[in-house]
């Protein structure tokens, strides 16, 4: 039997969602989670183990380290922005249970193993990377010097790095992430508010080709060799899930990018359709008709679209790979076939000015898709983005949140003040829904999906916590001209 193991999510600030999947780490302004994808294919492989995704079934601190007393090796994901808070954790865990090997897998991990092994001293290794099998094996009893991808302290305290390890090729023969979905986890309790409630995501590729600058997944996890499950293995999963989950309306493809292939994306949705479930995924701009048609007959309902600026500037800055002009063409394909679009934007950028902002919130308008998500440009190490802001001393604060988790500008180019861009992700939020088309849409999908309530949770939510940051903005202004008036005075 291999060690006892706890794969965990570990709980966090509320309504924190933060890490195994999360693409940007954060407390959302309406409570939303996504699947610690990651986390299950090691769960799979493990018998006896457990994955423990804390954050949305509201387990605490406390009841996590209670729960690590019965296992024998725990395997923790951390994230950026949770990084101190983990550790604190994982000293907990080791008091409670002296025994326990601990095992930090994640992005901040890949990106400095050393400041994770000495900041941390209950750490026995990290995984740098894809870790399924690097746990596995430890579980299973090899010794740390002999599993690829890790690091660890040897006796004498000394950090030994072992070879990378090579990307995982046959995604075949990896898990289902339903199944252990099915066994550890209540699927009610995630919430995403453009999705259909409730839904499960999973994987069918790895990786991503595309060198967008500031993504964290392909540059610190994934890596950009793009990598696919067969069709016939996806497709019977799919029809595994519909058959298991009855409840669940929707089902995501959570992949860095979904169709990025259009024969694979036309021959899986040859197999999807017979199925009659309904689907949503990610997509980039450059899908054409064809694809995005036969993803809407094969039962597809909504794309996540990272369209992150309007500005062509910027777009060629970040190497997206992607035009102003070419995403409105896929709108208006996507618009006349009847696919939704939840669309990301990010301010803060490289080269990002008040005017590039307002070209950007102007673009959305036009663009006019069902919903948005406005995120603010994080640095994150290990990406070209971080070594760009890095190198330019544009960094003000290695800080991303406020303290509760809520995402926070640490970004500050010459004439663009950290404070100016927090208050325009606020107003890109009100100029885009508060718009009649835009509100009426929101709350006629919700009268069509039989989502009312689910709707009612949400605005109130939103509405709630845009009065406390229009409260705080309101104090700061004020606090700022009474110092400028009171330096006025003193001259």
């Amino acid at each position: 039997m291999p060690l006892k193991t706890l794969l965990l999510n570990p709980p966090s600030f509320e309504n924190f969602d933060g890490g195994a999947s999360s693409r940007w780490p954060a407390t959302r302004e309406i409570e939303s989670y996504w699947y610690p994808v990651w986390l299950a294919y090691p769960a799979g492989m493990l018998e006896g183990s457990r994955l423990l995704d804390a954050p949305p079934h509201h387990v605490s601190a406390e009841e996590t380290i209670e729960i690590a007393k019965g296992y024998e090796f725990l395997v923790l994901f951390t994230s950026t922005v949770g990084w101190s808070g983990d550790h604190g954790l994982a000293r907990a865990i080791k008091k409670a249970n002296p025994s326990i090997k601990i095992c930090f897998v994640g992005p901040p991990v890949t990106t400095d193993p050393d400041r994770a092994l000495n900041e941390c001293e209950v750490l026995d290794f990290i995984c740098r990377r894809e870790f399924d099998f690097s746990v596995v094996e430890f579980a299973n009893g090899k010794p740390l010097n002999e599993i690829l991808g890790i690091s660890y302290k040897d006796s004498n305290g000394v950090i030994q790095h072992t070879p990378d390890r090579p990307q995982v090729e046959d995604l075949d023969a990896m898990p289902w992430a339903t199944k252990i979905y099915a066994r550890d986890m209540d699927v009610t309790r995630y919430n995403v508010p453009f999705l259909l409630h409730p839904y499960i995501s999973l994987y069918s590729t790895r990786g991503c080709p595309a060198q967008c600058t500031f993504c964290l997944w392909p540059q610190t996890l994934s890596g950009h060799a793009w990598r696919k499950r067969s069709t016939d293995d996806v497709a019977a999963e799919m029809a595994w899930a519909k058959q298991n989950f009855p409840h669940v309306k929707e089902f995501f493809f959570d992949d860095d990018t979904f169709n990025i292939q259009k024969v694979r994306t036309i021959e899986l949705c040859e197999k999807l359709k017979p199925l009659g479930i309904t689907w949503s995924c990610t997509s980039r701009v450059t899908t054409d008709r064809d694809t995005l048609k036969a993803m809407k007959d094969a039962g597809c309902r909504l794309l996540i679209v990272g369209f992150e600026s309007g500005d062509p500037q910027i777009l060629k800055n970040i190497k997206k790979g992607a035009t102003v002009e070419r995403a409105r063409e896929f709108v208006k394909d996507c618009h006349d076939l009847g696919l939704i679009i939840h669309a990301d934007f990010i301010l803060g950028l490289p080269g990002e000015t008040k005017e590039s902002i307002r070209n950007t919130i102007n673009f959305a308008k036009t663009l006019d898709c069902e919903t948005i998500q406005v995120s603010v440009a994080h640095a994150y190490p290990g990406t070209e983005f971080y070594d760009y802001a890095k190198r330019n001393d544009f960094i003000t604060n290695e800080k991303m949140e406020d303290g509760g988790g809520h995402q926070m500008a640490h970004i500050e180019y010459p004439g663009l003040p950290t404070e100016y861009v927090m208050e325009m992700v606020h107003k890109f939020y009100d100029e885009y829904y508060f718009r009649p088309k835009a509100a009426f849409r929101v709350v006629w999908k919700a009268v069509v999906n039989r989502d009312v309530p689910r709707l009612y949770v949400e605005a109130k939510a939103f509405m709630k916590l845009r009065s406390q940051r229009n409260k705080a903005s309101r104090a700061k202004k004020t606090a700022n001209a009474l110092k400028a008036e009171s330096a006025s005075a003193n001259v």
